[in-house]
């Protein structure tokens, strides 16, 4: 079982959980951030798959695509690590929380949302750097987000953040070779459209 008081990951959490108390003005673009922002970063792997196919890049396609499959391999591989670890949630593990939103007594780390954020990000940056940089951005306000709302640790995030990058980046050089063939041979049938707009 992780032990944040033994980590120090206690007194990081109070510092942003007593920030959340003087923030009150912030609480609805937190809230909203902690529960619906990673279905935005959809709209960026949509991005990733426009730019590689407006350029006619069957490799940058699939570079989307790994980006997309890479957060869903990483959140896979989060349970058995959840599980293992069972470490309660701070409004759980300790008194006094400010929690801004509902959330289930259930393993916090790592951090689901932090884990599919990082791996998007991750992957994106293969297929362009500027929409990567972006998309980190936005994947690190996620995870802040889920430690300011009160249902995470910060070791939950930060885990949960190189957890996804890492999985993206093996994939990136694993998988995405393959994803990059499926893709070149999808241009010469009738779903070209998928990967090139010409």
């Amino acid at each position: 079982m992780i032990t944040p008081a033994l980590t120090g990951d206690k007194h990081d959490f109070r510092v942003v959980n007593d920030f959340a108390r003087d923030t009150s003005w912030l609480h609805g673009f937190m809230e909203f951030m902690a529960r619906d922002g990673i279905f935005l970063l959809g709209l960026a792997l949509l991005a990733g798959w426009w730019l590689g196919r407006r350029a006619g890049s069957p490799r940058r396609v699939a570079l989307a695509v790994w980006a997309a499959l890479a957060a869903l391999v990483s959140v896979a591989l989060v349970q058995p690590i959840a599980s293992a670890a069972d470490e309660k949630r701070p409004f759980v593990a300790l008194p006094h929380v400010l929690q801004l939103i509902s959330h289930a007594n259930d393993a916090g780390f790592p951090s689901d949302h932090a884990t599919a954020a990082g791996a998007v990000a991750a992957g994106l940056f293969f297929a362009s750097w500027r929409l990567g940089l972006v998309t980190t951005l936005w994947a690190l306000l996620v995870a802040f987000s889920r430690v300011y709302v009160g249902v995470h640790f910060p070791q939950d995030v930060v885990a949960g953040l190189a957890l996804g990058a890492v999985v993206a980046v093996i994939g990136a050089f694993v998988v995405v070779p393959l994803l990059a063939r499926i893709a070149d041979w999808l241009t010469k049938t009738p779903l070209r459209v998928l990967v090139v707009s010409t």
